[in-house]
């Protein structure tokens, strides 16, 4: 059965979501966008919101007692690519492990922010092989 992860430390959620899903050791993290949890709004300028995003996802990591070196995979968007060099200066200061990524620039992201990042987390399962 699939089990809610939510944590006063991320924005809640803005729709009929949750800011997490756990399932099988398998973590799923809705979009987050880069709104500081405490302020309730975003936060201004493209750096600032890659950080806070990055931030929102982790807190949530932590929440279900993971790290950023469980993410295997994140979807990151862009409201444009002219912001794709900054975006990945702030992503590979969290996402250290380089899970597999896909990274698109889209129309509208919602609140009219410059980036969302979602993530898919595991805890390692895995028997045998350390390198499996």
């Amino acid at each position: 059965m699939a089990k809610i992860i939510s944590t006063d430390k991320a924005p809640r959620a803005v729709g009929p979501y949750s800011q997490g899903m756990l399932t099988g050791g398998i973590l799923f993290v809705s979009g987050q966008l880069p709104v500081d949890p405490t302020l309730g709004c975003p936060v201004d300028g493209i750096e600032a919101q890659a950080v806070q995003c990055c931030e929102n996802v982790g807190e949530i990591l932590h929440a279900a007692g993971m790290s950023f070196e469980n993410v295997v995979k994140t979807t990151c968007f862009l409201s444009d690519m002219e912001y794709f060099g900054k975006f990945n200066e702030i992503y590979e200061k969290y996402f250290v492990s380089k899970p597999a990524r896909s990274c698109v620039a889209v129309k509208e992201i919602p609140k009219g922010v410059l980036c969302e990042i979602e993530a898919i987390a595991a805890i390692n399962t895995f028997g045998g092989c350390k390198d499996a």
